[in-house]
């Protein structure tokens, strides 16, 4: 009886991973809190305000017609990728990379809204191909090039991590789309034989030497093998109930690198030790059973690759980072979801939410004759 004294926008709202989702992230503003020494500034502040400025963002996502989401897919793609040769003629440099676009009210990273808008375009190419021409060069061709531009630009910039997490999803929704087993071992023995000749002559020295130093972190464990030397202490030193809140020393005495950002996992690991790190797990889990679930229900072939898609290129954020942080990947500069600061990453992961509680809600209306 009181649900109907609930408004229906609140009501409908995918409440089962909004409240998650919200802990993951008031969380994660405890450990930036802790991070800068006691302060809810520069980034534990920031960071709870921008997921619900997005979070805002995500329900009026939400509320798009399936058919304006593939309406704007092309065009969406193309302004992205505007926006990636703007970064190439003007972006702002920083770290040795050229990647951002400066608007003055924020900095913007637009390779970081390409990996939700490969998935947005390659969901509706093959949403419209007839199924009968999986097989043939229409539908490896055309997505191809359509990965190959933004890809390509991002390398440039450079920027190797961003650039596989773009390429990750087109893949997936390649393979979701039905295309022919062959053609991904043929790309795999490909990339297997490619690997070596990249790593010599495509990679940039830095890059190298992350490869190598991942390889054996003790090689240079105050150059170039610093970075996930410190993690791995960091993590370890948490044991299974952690230093406790504030008392993180690794990142307080700054031996710790970007301990607000890409190792923000070993920020919270070294305080709250495993039960936090199972924590953190147990709700990215909840968030992607979530995804995969909504993509199973979905109620035709543009809505399951897309809800795929989102699912999968925020899975692959969380999968990079967390294994970059215990020295299993290495360091490629990718932030973990809800935890980083960043407002790039942030508002690209909740795009994602936002395109698969857009996606929940037709396949609701559809089931219930809802308008």
């Amino acid at each position: 009886m009181q649900r109907a004294y609930i408004p229906q926008i609140i009501a409908r709202q995918p409440w089962q991973v909004i409240i998650p989702l919200t802990l993951l992230v008031v969380f994660g503003g405890a450990v930036l809190y802790s991070a800068a020494g006691g302060h809810f500034q520069p980034w534990a502040a920031m960071h709870v305000a921008r997921f619900f400025v997005f979070l805002v963002m995500a329900m009026l996502i939400a509320r798009i017609p399936q058919d304006l989401f593939k309406l704007s897919a092309l065009p969406i793609y193309a302004i992205l990728c505007l926006l990636l040769v703007l970064v190439e003629l003007i972006g702002g440099i920083g770290g040795g990379s050229q990647r951002w676009l400066n608007l003055g009210f924020m900095t913007l990273q637009p390779s970081e809204l390409m990996k939700p808008g490969i998935v947005l375009v390659l969901s509706w190419f093959y949403s419209s191909l007839p199924v009968g021409e999986v097989n043939g060069w229409r539908a490896i061709l055309p997505p191809a090039i359509l990965l190959g531009i933004p890809a390509g630009l991002v390398m440039l910039q450079p920027d190797l991590g961003t650039g596989l997490a773009i390429s990750f999803g087109a893949v997936i929704i390649m393979f979701l789309a039905g295309l022919p087993l062959r053609l991904f071992i043929g790309g795999a023995v490909a990339g297997a034989i490619a690997a070596p000749l990249a790593f010599f002559f495509a990679l940039h020295d830095y890059q190298r030497k992350r490869v190598l130093v991942f390889m054996d972190p003790e090689s240079d464990p105050l150059g170039s093998g610093y970075h996930i030397t410190q993690s791995k202490i960091a993590i370890g030193s948490g044991g299974f109930l952690g230093k406790g809140f504030g008392n993180g020393s690794q990142s307080h005495l700054d031996y710790l690198p970007e301990a607000h950002t890409d190792f923000v996992f070993a920020t919270m690991s070294e305080e709250w030790g495993m039960i936090g790190g199972l924590f953190v797990l147990a709700i990215f889990a909840i968030v992607l059973r979530w995804g995969l679930k909504v993509a199973m229900n979905a109620p035709d072939r543009f809505s399951r690759l897309l809800a795929a898609g989102m699912t999968t290129t925020i899975f692959f954020y969380i999968c990079i980072n967390m294994m970059m942080v215990m020295g299993l990947a290495p360091v490629v500069g990718i932030p973990l979801p809800f935890l980083s600061h960043g407002g790039s990453s942030m508002m690209t992961n909740m795009i994602c939410i936002g395109t698969i509680m857009a996606v929940d809600r037709w396949s609701r209306r559809g089931s219930s004759g809802l308008v």
